[in-house]
């Protein structure tokens, strides 16, 4: 046979050699979850060997992360008050708000990225300002833009919109800067589904709505066309890096924006795919960090710049990417 493609398989130097895709470490994040209180640190029973911190438990769990390698985090809070006007999102003492400064004062060179919404911190457990019984995008504008301009305030790196708002890009852009924070990057849950993947987030943040669902604003699973215009506006508005969330379903949404987006590309590894992972490992039905390894691979193959995963920490532990 002219044709032998075994010929480049035949021991692991040569399949090193020609691999063809690569996970970099660094662009790994790491999501956690910071609530009001001392010496807390409570796992989540829907996502194992994953935890709820006070602020002080999380400093120490930091301690661990930084010196495996993590190097950046993506941080979600949970006050003890909500209300209809979200307005633990915005306190400049909020739980994230304090979390951001300590974090920042112990460990100047982690990168934190902070999530804007107000699912946490309303008391109905939606994205946005509720009237008549629907979510109003445009006064919800104003809230998300608050949130941010009090999120950077505290040390902030990054900021990332999950609201799925129409406009909600240009919102955060022209309060960031006109507060003074022109050089803080925007990174827009650009498609975000209204996917069954989230449950065991809502359980870790208790965000889940108290009424209806959030298919008015997120995603329609089904459409890959308005997913790609979604991309686009968000590009248009300005956003620094744009995100396909979940990731293992949508994987053809994230190649095709690869293929559009002249800005970086994210993908968010979501609770639902870590905890499928996670039950299935303890049932003894696969190889774990294999199974890991290759989710990562493929979030990568398929265009993603940034992985944003609850397996970073192991991962990097593990070094399942060498």
């Amino acid at each position: 046979m002219l044709f032998r493609p075994r010929r480049l398989r035949r021991n692991e130097v040569i399949r090193n050699m020609i691999a063809e895709t690569a996970v970099n470490p660094d662009s790994l994040v790491y999501p956690m979850f910071v609530v009001e209180g001392e010496g807390v640190k409570e796992e989540i029973p829907s996502m194992p060997n994953q935890f709820r911190f006070s602020v002080d438990e999380l400093l120490k769990e930091l301690e661990s992360c930084v010196a495996v390698g993590v190097k950046s985090i993506l941080l979600f809070g949970i006050p003890n008050y909500k209300d209809e006007i979200a307005s633990s999102a915005y306190d400049e003492n909020g739980i994230v708000q304090r979390a951001v400064r300590a974090v920042k004062a112990k460990f100047p060179n982690l990168y934190v990225i902070t999530d804007v919404c107000l699912c946490e911190y309303m008391s109905h457990g939606h994205c946005g300002i509720v009237n008549d019984g629907d979510v109003d995008n445009d006064p919800t504008l104003e809230l998300l833009a608050k949130t941010a301009v009090s999120q950077v305030a505290a040390g902030a790196d990054m900021v990332a919109p999950s609201d799925m708002m129409d406009g909600h890009i240009t919102a955060l852009r022209e309060a960031l800067d006109a507060a003074g924070f022109a050089n803080t990057p925007i990174m827009g849950y650009s498609a975000k589904f209204a996917s069954a993947f989230y449950g065991p987030f809502r359980d870790a943040a208790d965000s889940a709505p108290h009424f209806g669902n959030r298919k008015t604003y997120q995603m329609d699973v089904r459409n890959g066309r308005e997913a790609l215009h979604e991309v686009e506006l968000d590009l248009e508005e300005g956003a620094d890096i744009v995100m396909v969330k979940p990731g293992l379903a949508f994987l053809d949404v994230l190649r095709e924006t690869a293929e559009i987006s002249n800005v970086p590309v994210a993908v968010y590894n979501v609770s639902g795919e870590y905890s499928m992972v996670k039950a299935a490992a303890k049932m003894g039905w696969i190889d774990e960090n294999a199974i890991i390894r290759e989710n990562l691979i493929a979030f990568r193959r398929a265009g993603a710049d940034i992985i944003i995963t609850y397996h970073a920490k192991e991962v990097l532990e593990k070094g399942l990417l060498k």
